[in-house]
């Protein structure tokens, strides 16, 4: 079916079938190139309902007042030492592993994809992750720590360096050309895309949200706190984000999804919660106010099992219970009230979805 448009003494022709075939071959990967990046007709209407909710929910780090932060961090007396190390913990792994998040989207996944609007979100992804990695730094500064201190955690604490080496490896696998017409390319970047979205950000960054928040709800670090509370919304939904475009890949390529490929999925969900209890041990190596290991290791068995379940995986500890419910509460964040002049803060407008605070807690 052709339409035709007479303008003046010009005529256009617009081909209607070419158009649907267009549309028909968008494909997660192996679609159609195109330098266009032609977002309509959609064909994965997620990414850009995700895309959407994600910038509407657009925050910056300077927003947020940290006066509060820096008196209790200058009072001795305000904070225990085990209070002390979860934030020194904290900042010194997210201040390099959001940019790892970062770097995998924009230099592997978003160079296979081939559909316009998942190159959309993925943009969005890895632009938060940048938002996220300066809020760090934000952070850094505020207290006044030694950057160089950061980098030293990083590069110093074992169980951070077996965290990082264990999502770089998998992201490693995938930057050298790759036949994406091959079972077996096609498996490394389904297993990147979960390694990333369900193992990672979905499994192994919860341990210290969990702690930094539960310091939050004592009053302490309100400011840092407000921030991981932000940081924890967008991460629930690169974990959508993630785990859509999984399914998607998966569906369009049956072939491998064999029982070996999934008991090997699981296999790395199994290891990337065994390094994040091993890191919980290292970040609340005594018990604090409110704040217990088993506690937070056990939630890590909960939340493995919800990435899995997510992607029609069988869980690894199946039945066990949630110990830290009020998580769910912390991503109930509409509506902030500024600290110092009670102004009510839209973060999330109205234009965004709508999803229940608990659909990822």
């Amino acid at each position: 079916m052709q339409k035709t448009f007479q303008v003046g003494s010009k005529t256009f022709v617009l081909d209607q079938a070419k158009a649907e075939a267009a549309f028909a071959a968008k494909k997660v990967i192996n679609g159609r190139e195109t330098m266009t990046f032609n977002l309509l007709p959609l064909k994965y209407q997620w990414a850009y309902e995700l895309y959407r909710k994600m910038k509407a929910n657009h925050w910056e780090p300077e927003d947020i007042p940290m006066g509060k932060d820096i008196e209790q961090w200058r009072d001795e007396k305000a904070l225990t030492d085990a209070e002390r190390w979860i934030i020194r913990m904290g900042i010194g792994y997210f201040s390099a592993a959001e940019g790892i998040v970062g770097d995998n989207i924009q230099h592997v996944v978003r160079e296979l994809v081939t559909a316009p609007e998942l190159k959309l979100v993925l943009g969005r992804h890895a632009h938060e992750e940048n938002i996220h990695a300066d809020s760090l730094l934000y952070m850094i500064s505020s207290l006044a720590i030694n950057p160089h201190e950061c980098e030293a955690m990083f590069e110093d604490v074992p169980t951070i360096v077996r965290k990082n080496e264990f999502v770089t490896k998998v992201s490693r696998e995938l930057r050298r050309e790759l036949d994406l017409t091959q079972a077996a390319s096609k498996q490394l970047l389904a297993k990147n895309i979960f390694v990333f979205g369900q193992c990672m950000e979905g499994t192994q960054f919860y341990g210290l949200f969990g702690m930094i928040l539960s310091l939050y709800r004592q009053n302490k670090f309100p400011g840092i706190g407000q921030m991981f509370r932000y940081t924890l919304r967008d991460e629930s939904n690169h974990i959508e984000v993630f785990r859509n475009l999984f399914m998607d890949l998966i569906e369009e390529n049956r072939e491998i999804w064999t029982g070996e490929f999934k008991e090997e999925l699981r296999g790395l969900m199994a290891e990337a919660v065994t390094l994040e209890k091993e890191f919980i041990r290292d970040c609340l190596p005594v018990n604090s106010v409110g704040l217990s290991a088993d506690d937070f290791t056990q939630y890590i068995d909960y939340i493995a099992d919800r990435r899995l379940e997510g992607v029609g995986l069988a869980p690894l500890s199946a039945g066990i219970k949630n110990p830290l419910p009020w998580l769910a509460e912390m991503m109930d964040i509409k509506k902030e009230q500024n600290f110092f002049e009670g102004r009510v803060t839209e973060y999330q407008k109205a234009s965004s979805l709508n999803v229940a605070a608990d659909d990822e807690l």
